[in-house]
């Protein structure tokens, strides 16, 4: 589980605190589960695998597969597609709306970096 969890973090490029940030908790709390000197809660595990978007059986390696649980949707694709389409709160989405919800993210993430 320790690898997994380090593994897991540095491929996204998270510190420790941001990692701990992200979660709520404080940072000797999420660097104590890397290296072992602490054990998460199953609440606390939850948590991190959805923080990842990754399963609890991968991060306790119990399986090989990062993405077991998950399939992923690159956003952009639906920008230019007529079958999927995404709502909020009961309300289509339109192409427009999606593209600035597109933008915000990639600012956000710049404004991280």
């Amino acid at each position: 589980m320790l690898e997994r969890l380090s593994e897991l973090r540095k491929e996204r490029k998270w510190s420790l605190q941001e990692t701990a940030d992200q979660l709520g908790i404080a940072k000797s709390t999420y660097a104590g589960y890397e290296s072992g000197y602490r054990l998460p809660s199953l609440q606390s595990l939850s948590q991190i695998a959805d923080l990842f978007q990754t399963s609890v059986d991968y991060i306790l390696g119990r399986t090989e597969d990062s993405l077991a649980e998950h399939s992923v949707i690159e956003i952009t694709e639906l920008l230019d597609s007529n079958e999927k389409v995404l709502s909020l709160d009961g309300v289509l989405l339109s192409k427009e709306e999606l593209a600035d919800f597109v933008a915000f993210v990639r600012v956000k993430r710049g404004l991280k970096s």
